[in-house]
């Protein structure tokens, strides 16, 4: 069904397209019918797919990555669609507008996509909210959903007032989210990348784990980290994780690198974070490195260019307990989560 109206969607702004589907996958969802057949044509289920990781027991490894839900508005709708997690955000204090548009660009060509979005968001509070009215209000089949928050900080907030950014996302979501991503990788805010350098983002990392206890409960904290770290730099995170005690790493963000695209399309030129297949081979790289660095002593979400269920199933021999998908999902559809589950049954 998907790949009769793909052709059609993608001679349109990808923006633009995003905005319209996801509204009429929400008005579809909004009566009890529609999300049965949502639910009938896409979700699958089987306890076998069941797993638990950092304390949270997810109904399937495969997520939502962060970027596609920005505003807590589709919660219901993917959960619908059969993904056993979905990571809201990235979340700032202030809403923001983000950059100028265009700001989205699609290569088909080599099944990826360009963003240089730059955190547009409602704010914390607005998403708050949502998250909160959905948890009160979700039907039966959807309370076991597990919802992330991915935190960032303000374009105007300076790099050196970058923690209390953090801090104000971190306190405001702590009751309506099971867990939380720190994205310092994104390429699309001016310098925060710089925060990924081992002082401040220890720093960062320690004074959110001060404030990981209210009325005795916890919650994971996670890294999402850029897949253009060099070795030395992703030794320096395997250390940052074991010091600062952190429940674990997402590898990996969009790239800044254009190295393979087989595009002739000016748009490869674009400035902005690069995903989707372009991104398969060094994900899971990140993603093994990282695990046998450690010897496995922290879980991994292993996200990039996951666009089949091969690509899945290596993700998760390369070390990942789960997955997200984005670019993917785009791409390939929503059948794309079923399919990955049946296959994993078969592994």
């Amino acid at each position: 069904m998907y790949f009769l109206i793909k052709p059609i969607l993608f001679q349109f702004d990808p923006e633009k397209v995003h905005h319209f589907v996801t509204a009429n996958l929400k008005r579809v969802n909004h009566f009890p019918s529609g999300a049965a057949l949502s639910r009938a044509l896409w979700d699958f289920k089987d306890a076998r797919l069941e797993k638990e990781v950092f304390g949270l027991k997810f109904k399937n490894p495969v997520g939502l990555a962060a970027g596609f839900d920005k505003n807590g508005e589709l919660m219901g709708e993917m959960a619908n669609l059969g993904f056993g997690f979905v990571e809201v955000g990235t979340v700032t204090p202030l809403p923001q507008d983000g950059n100028p548009k265009p700001r989205m660009f699609r290569l088909p060509g080599d099944s990826g996509l360009i963003n240089r979005m730059g955190f547009n968001n409602a704010g914390v509070e607005v998403v708050a909210e949502r998250i909160a009215a959905f948890r009160k209000n979700a039907k039966e089949y959807q309370k076991g959903l597990i919802i992330g928050g991915n935190i960032g900080k303000n374009k105007i907030t300076p790099n050196e007032d970058a923690v209390s950014d953090y801090i104000k996302c971190f306190d405001r979501l702590f009751d309506v989210v099971d867990y939380f991503v720190v994205n310092v990788s994104s390429p699309n805010t001016p310098g925060l990348r710089a925060l990924q350098e081992k002082e401040p983002l220890t720093q960062l990392l320690n004074t959110l784990q001060k404030r990981n206890l209210k009325n005795g409960v916890s919650r994971p904290i996670l890294l999402k980290i850029a897949p253009d770290l060099t070795n030395e730099q992703l030794d320096d995170i395997v250390e940052i994780v074991q010091q600062t005690g952190i429940a674990g790493i997402i590898a990996t963000n969009t790239t800044i690198s254009r190295e393979g695209l087989s595009s002739n399309d000016a748009l490869k030129n674009e400035t902005g974070g690069l995903s989707g297949k372009p991104l398969t081979k060094r994900s899971a790289e990140v993603v093994r490195y990282l695990a046998k660095k450690s010897n496995g002593a922290f879980p991994i979400i292993g996200v990039g260019g996951i666009h089949s269920p091969e690509d899945a199933i290596e993700m998760l021999n390369a070390g990942a307990s789960l997955i997200q998908l984005y670019t993917g999902f785009i791409y390939e559809g929503p059948g794309l989560i079923k399919r990955i589950n049946k296959q994993l049954l078969n592994h």
